[in-house]
């Protein structure tokens, strides 16, 4: 009797750790994170940075929620982490760090600008003696940059008048004549900046110096900013211009779990082409390299990725990944028979539309009249949508729609010839609005991107 009873109470126990096991694996699995991302003024790069993030998580880590917070810059961002009302947060890597911040990644180059009057008779950076010269606000990465750079020129505060704004104000400042000169440390490319020179009456101003500088500030880099950049019609700068630079580095709190992390960081580089479809920087994103010093220490669940064989993952997943390994072993081959013959079905549509374009083509050489050529331009555009929509709903493939922007843009360089063949008969009637022959097709990334947005 004493047997079975036995048995009955280790099966019920078994059934209850299960049970207890399942539930706590599903609620860990299922936890909605929340994140505060400290960033910068909305004009700036962290912020357009972080938004691109924080959109991308969305579409591929429901269980984090991230908040994109506007603040004043690295310095008090740093704050925001170590009080824990932000997780994450985007510095400058010469930005002194907390006690609690750890690297999470590295993002993109960001390099310091020295923009003045162009009648200010500032050409080299010790000429800012006895100028006035608009600063970044106290706390932030350009205003730390600035001082560093006044130190190794030999400028003291006494010797000229640093006036600390925010971005928009100091803009507005050297517009108005209110300041001979500006320093900032933004992304190479920024439409603010760009909307300054070209408004302002202002030019760039280089930083030399750069190995001397790395003497006591290791962490900047040698860099130009490239003729051109702000302005191609007439350039600007007008050559390719010596300066500094440092890297805009994604931290974390260390308290922060390292599973999440681990999520960020994945999203960052496996999910890399969709944040830089909305913030085309983010191709500057690298991997860091081995032993590489990101000037504080690597958080947990970012060296997890980075080494991608930390044994807590592995133990953690273990059932899920032995079950997706089974299942991909069992399914690769109908996987791979499907995919070819979606390749030959996307390829078979993609022939069909061009061969109604030429077949279009011909007709539009024998048409002798508008009205019937109106037809033909409306039959034009309406095989342009089908393909547009299969596009869409990858009946076709972007390569094969890239084929068909040739022989659509031969069909609609031809209805325009044969409308001003006409139009030299009947030159008293008005023209339909046909697109002239240079304009061109958008490409199949821009077409996702916007139905994305």
């Amino acid at each position: 009797m004493m047997r079975p009873r036995l048995g009955l109470s280790l099966l019920l126990f078994s059934l209850i750790a299960a049970t207890v096991f399942a539930v706590a694996w599903m609620r860990s699995r299922y936890q909605v994170y929340q994140l505060v991302i400290a960033t910068g003024s909305k004009d700036g790069e962290y912020y357009a940075f972080a938004q691109a993030l924080a959109t991308v998580m969305t579409r591929h880590q429901s269980n984090l929620k991230v908040t994109v917070l506007e603040t004043q810059g690295a310095g008090q961002n740093l704050e925001l982490l170590e009080s824990g009302q932000a997780q994450l947060a985007i510095v400058q890597s010469d930005t002194p760090p907390e006690p609690s911040a750890r690297a999470v990644a590295f993002l993109f180059p960001e390099v310091f600008h020295l923009v003045v009057r162009n009648e200010s008779g500032i050409e080299r950076f010790t000429d800012l003696n006895g100028k006035r010269v608009a600063i970044m606000p106290e706390g932030s990465g350009s205003y730390q940059l600035f001082w560093a750079l006044s130190q190794h020129y030999s400028l003291e505060p006494a010797d000229f008048t640093p006036i600390p704004l925010p971005p928009d104000q100091a803009y507005t400042a050297l517009q108005q004549g209110e300041v001979d000169a500006m320093a900032r440390v933004i992304a190479l490319g920024n439409q603010s900046m760009a909307n300054l020179l070209k408004t302002s009456g202002s030019r760039l101003v280089a930083i030399d110096q750069t190995e001397a500088l790395r003497l006591a500030f290791p962490y900047l880099e040698a860099t130009e900013i490239p003729r051109g950049t702000y302005d191609g019609a007439a350039p600007t700068p007008a050559e390719n211009l010596p300066i500094v630079g440092v890297r805009a580095v994604l931290v974390g709190r260390e308290d922060v779990n390292p599973e999440v992390i681990q999520s960020v960081t994945q999203t960052l580089f496996e999910f890399r082409s969709e944040i830089v479809a909305i913030y085309p920087r983010a191709a500057m994103m690298r991997l860091p390299d081995a032993m590489e010093n990101l000037g504080l220490p690597l958080h947990p669940g970012a060296q997890a990725y980075y080494e991608k064989d930390d044994p807590s993952f592995l133990v953690e997943y273990a059932e899920p990944i032995g079950l997706l390994v089974s299942v991909s072993v069992l399914g690769i081959s109908s996987l791979w028979q499907f995919r070819l013959w979606l390749n030959g079905r996307q390829k078979n549509r993609a022939d069909m539309y061009n061969l109604e374009i030429l077949a279009l083509v011909e007709q539009v050489q024998t048409i002798d009249n508008l009205k019937e050529l109106e037809h033909a331009r409306t039959e034009l555009f309406e095989i342009l949508r089908k393909v547009v929509v299969d596009l869409d709903k990858d009946r076709i493939s972007p390569e094969s729609f890239q084929s068909f922007t040739f022989p659509w843009e031969v069909a609609i360089t031809t209805l325009r010839h044969q409308q001003m063949l006409l139009l030299n008969q009947t030159s008293n009637q008005t023209p339909p609005s046909i697109p002239t022959p240079h304009s061109r097709l958008p490409t199949s990334q821009t077409l996702k991107t916007d139905q994305a947005t």
